[in-house]
């Protein structure tokens, strides 16, 4: 979930606040802690918790947001502080120590048959 420094960098940016016309957001900090428990589990938006509102609710206000480039806003601010929580590593930058690796059989070519004896 969100640190508290990592709230305090992108609220002010955040759709709802008081200072904006029409709606004032009710909690934008628990709208963005459901997104990202989405996002972290993966499960459909169906299997939100009851803790975090209605899912359908969360969903429109996710899309809307969405629609409007605020999350890209959001990405863009937090990118610079890499948590090191996820890290990728595929085999262009790590290698397999020689007795790590599986060894191949070697096939053998099969005898042909007029080489038996008695032939």
């Amino acid at each position: 979930m969100l640190r508290d420094d990592q709230w305090e960098r992108i609220e002010h940016m955040l759709p709802g606040k008081a200072s904006d016309r029409g709606v004032t957001a009710k909690d934008n900090r628990l709208f963005v802690e459901a997104v990202l428990w989405i996002a972290r589990t993966g499960a459909p938006w169906r299997d939100l918790p009851d803790a975090f509102g209605r899912w359908h609710t969360v969903y429109m206000r996710y899309n809307r947001w969405s629609k409007k480039g605020v999350w890209q806003q959001v990405i863009d601010t937090l990118a610079d502080d890499p948590d090191m929580e996820q890290l990728m590593i595929d085999g262009s930058i790590v290698k397999v120590h020689q007795h790590g690796a599986a060894k191949k059989k070697r096939l053998r070519a099969p005898k042909p048959w007029g080489n038996r004896v008695g032939d």
